[in-house]
């Protein structure tokens, strides 16, 4: 019972990650998984079918709040159910002794990348608003949804970077329909797994633990992506999945390091997230201040030019730097 409240608890943090995010679902929960010394394809069918519901519950929180392009959905969704279906039947045919430290490797890297990307990374905006290319969309949801699948994690980490790189979307809409378009990538792994390996090693109370914490956090998360900084929340998720697959990667028997050795790769690694979530923060206020001082230059300048508008005063501008940060959308930039 403890470990199924566990595992719901999991589930609940995974989802509000992934969805405010668009990422980081299955490389959390595969993560835990993986560290409680799960088989490596049963953990990623584990995720795989329990997202099917969260991914579901998702998808619909974020259409009710206006966050999906569902042409964008299907062109990147499709791709990625293929590549998902070919990833599930090649982890299902690795041998549990290759197929750990090759997923605990695979996850590590999302995991620097994450860390990476949300600690140094902006986006370019001078694009905003231009359709997203189908070349672009086909090969991205393929490789995608491989790395997914044989990670056990990894369409958000992959498809949602690339979507925010191109500077085509707006950010909420980027979360959200790679959230959206990962139904139908889940769906196929799952049956992928499921062919390759029946219901071998998988726990279907485990999966339902999962879902529903999921499903209760999907629609919070889905409001959240308007409100979080998902730039410290990045920084935050990668150093915990960077931590958690290096202890595995140093103790398989492909490393086997010291205990001396772990414990100086352990403090590295602290010493290195620590920097990078302070640095996420305090890059959050300065952008924070700044994008309010250009808005209220901007009215200020507006009320200027227009003698037969009041004068603002400091209230009027208290007013507006209220506004601007109650509905700005989410901006890996924060």
């Amino acid at each position: 019972m403890k470990t199924l409240i566990l595992l719901a608890l999991a589930g609940l943090g995974a989802q509000l990650v992934d969805g405010s995010l668009g990422m980081a679902y299955g490389v959390t929960s595969t993560t835990l998984l993986l560290a409680i010394g799960t088989n490596p394809a049963a953990a990623s069918a584990t995720i795989h079918l329990a997202e099917i519901g969260t991914t579901l519950a998702s998808g619909l929180s974020h259409w009710k709040f206006g966050n999906v392009d569902w042409r964008v959905v299907a062109k990147v969704g499709v791709p990625g159910a293929v590549g998902a279906f070919a990833g599930a039947t090649v982890l299902s045919n690795l041998s549990t002794e290759v197929a750990a430290p090759v997923m605990s490797l695979i996850l590590l890297g999302l995991g620097i990348y994450l860390l990476v990307r949300f600690t140094l990374r902006g986006i370019d905006r001078r694009n905003l608003g231009k359709p997203v290319r189908k070349r672009f969309l086909g090969p991205l949801g393929l490789v995608a949804g491989f790395v997914d699948a044989t990670g056990g994690g990894g369409w958000g980490p992959v498809g949602t970077p690339a979507l925010l790189a191109s500077g085509r979307m707006e950010p909420r809409k980027v979360i959200g329909s790679i959230d959206t378009s990962e139904f139908l990538v889940a769906l196929a792994a799952s049956l992928g797994f499921l062919l390759a390996l029946g219901s071998q090693g998988i726990d279907f109370a485990w999966v339902a633990a999962l879902l529903l914490g999921g499903l209760v956090a999907a629609p919070l998360a889905a409001w959240l992506v308007r409100h979080v900084p998902p730039r410290l929340l990045g920084s935050l998720v990668g150093g915990i999945i960077v931590l958690t697959n290096s202890r595995t990667l140093l103790r398989s028997d492909w490393i086997d390091a010291s205990d001396p050795v772990r414990y100086a790769v352990y403090a590295v690694i602290y010493a290195v997230w620590a920097a990078a979530v302070t640095h996420s923060y305090r890059q959050y206020r300065k952008d924070r201040a700044q994008e309010s001082a250009d808005a209220l230059a901007a009215e200020a300048a507006r009320l200027a030019e227009d003698p037969h508008l009041h004068t603002p005063d400091a209230a009027d501008a208290a007013d507006l730097e209220r506004s601007l940060r109650a509905g700005r959308p989410a901006d890996p930039r924060d």
